[in-house]
């Protein structure tokens, strides 16, 4: 078994989208140790280091001079805690090397919200291919890079089967403004953001549609159900889901533009198509590309999620916006 202790408290970035760039902002806050952050394309890792700016992903947030980027992810091969942010239908590789680079105590906190097309599984069950679980946490719930980046109030789950390393990473990662909450519910963690993701799109699209707040409210809620239906069916703990990592990201990212995957429901609603939308959009929508996983996964368990499905089917062109709220509304019946 591994130690339940954590040797140093350096922190590295795999991933230098939005998300991850808002991470190392937060991991050089109040720090003075240098935060490597492995970047894929090498012109975004020269920007952040010469105009100490991820002009691609987030642009306008000045980022700390400790935050170092390169597109060899050997740079992480000292941290003591890696946050694995690569999206997660690009995840497997990523870990896979993290795994043969990292030292023997190092963790690896995993902060892509997915379900990996083809295998269905979350990134802890991906990870957990490459290192053991003892090594692995989950960090997810309601945060926008952009107020997470300029150091506005955020709370997060961090889920971990190991109390005593759990702790730890939290001590860790811990910064002003930036509270993370310790859980021990790994996959539910999980469910929570993957599911929400292809919520979000819902949403948008009702807002796009201008189909009034009430319908947003109701989505939001019946969406809730959907999740909490997946979660019981595999075995995630219900007060996981009623927490951040559940209701707490699904308010926020079925409320708000800022969302990609809100903003990718907006348009849709307006009457793009999802090829097009996606084709020019740098950034990665995740519920886009796990919406297929999800559905499947749900069929797996013989879990009904309506809305979801209605989802897949609108991104994959098997149904239009109009008939698929249609069908929506015209279900049977049935007691809440």
């Amino acid at each position: 078994m591994a130690d339940s202790k954590i040797a140093g408290n350096k922190i590295g970035v795999a991933g230098g989208g939005a998300w991850g760039t808002a991470l190392a902002c937060v991991a050089a806050r109040d720090n003075a140790t240098l935060v490597p952050i492995y970047v894929h394309e090498p012109e975004t890792a020269d920007t952040i280091n010469t105009k100490h700016e991820n002009v691609d992903f987030l642009p306008g947030q000045a980022l700390p001079e400790t935050v170092r980027a390169a597109s060899d992810m050997s740079v992480l091969a000292d941290c003591d805690c890696v946050l694995m942010v690569a999206p997660a239908q690009f995840a497997r590789p990523v870990i896979a090397e993290l795994a043969t680079l990292l030292p023997a105590h190092a963790m690896l906190v995993l902060c892509a919200k997915g379900v990996e097309r083809g295998s269905l599984k979350f990134m802890s069950q991906l990870a957990g291919e490459y290192l053991p679980e003892s090594r692995l946490a989950v960090l997810s719930g309601p945060s926008f890079a952009k107020d997470v980046a300029a150091g506005l109030p955020t709370a997060v789950s961090l889920a971990t089967s190991d109390p005593m390393r759990g702790a730890a990473l939290c001590r860790m990662l811990e910064r002003p403004g930036f509270r993370p909450y310790l859980s021990d519910d790994i996959l539910g963690a999980e469910i929570g953001g993957a599911v929400k993701n292809v919520l979000a799109i819902a949403c948008g699209i009702v807002a796009g549609k201008k189909l009034g707040e009430s319908a947003r409210a109701a989505l939001t809620s019946r969406g809730f159900a959907e999740m909490q239906r997946l979660g019981q069916a595999l075995g995630a703990k219900p007060e996981t889901l009623a927490g951040l990592s559940g209701l707490g990201d699904l308010v926020l990212t079925c409320a708000s533009a800022t969302s990609r995957n809100f903003s990718l429901g907006l348009a849709l609603g307006e009457g793009g198509h999802a090829a097009d939308i996606l084709g020019r959009r740098l950034s990665v929508s995740e519920g886009a590309t796990s919406a297929q996983a999800v559905c499947a996964l749900a069929a797996r368990h013989h879990v009904d999620m309506p809305i979801c499905a209605a989802v897949d089917d609108i991104l994959t062109g098997q149904r239009g916006v109009d008939e698929a709220i249609q069908d929506l509304m015209s279900r049977p019946l049935a007691r809440e």
